[in-house]
């Protein structure tokens, strides 16, 4: 079957569902349960309006990248292209340099909103304030090269 042809897409809490158990175990730098992040972006992603795809690439954004679920699984899933394609541009390859990495997220329709949103809460002052100084130190550089690259705004220094 193809992405052109009909057929039933998991739906927004199926992804939900899955994407929690697949990183079950995981927790944050924090040491928080992982699908914090994840709800985080997904309603974040909802909150500056993005659409089913987006969204549903949002509860996934990190599924590849942490070996939480496979690239396989997510080529044979049943989502629509789009879901997968955005999925796949905000899943960082190992050694990529970031212009790469911010390029590919730039030429994939529908990314740069659920990248905006992931980039927004692990740059929430709460959230790195929760941080070691080195380790807060270095994401947050990170986040604003990152946040330059995409052209986004770049947050303030907290």
């Amino acid at each position: 079957m193809t992405d052109n042809e009909p057929r039933t897409w998991l739906t927004l809490t199926e992804i939900e569902a899955l994407a929690r158990d697949a990183h079950a175990a995981q927790t944050d730098k924090a040491g928080r349960p992982y699908a914090e992040h994840l709800r985080a972006v997904a309603e974040g992603v909802r909150a500056r309006g993005g659409d089913e795809d987006q969204i549903a690439a949002a509860w996934l954004h990190d599924s590849v990248e942490d070996d939480a679920l496979s690239e396989d699984w997510l080529r044979e899933a049943a989502l629509p292209a789009r879901t997968k394609a955005i999925v796949l541009a905000v899943t960082k390859r190992p050694g990529e340099p970031p212009q790469a990495y911010a390029t590919r997220i730039l030429a994939t329709p529908g990314a740069l909103l659920v990248k905006e949103s992931d980039l927004a809460h692990n740059a929430d002052p709460e959230r790195l304030a929760a941080l070691d100084d080195a380790t807060r130190t270095r994401l947050t550089e990170k986040y604003r090269t990152m946040h330059e690259l995409l052209g986004l705004q770049t947050p303030t220094r907290p």
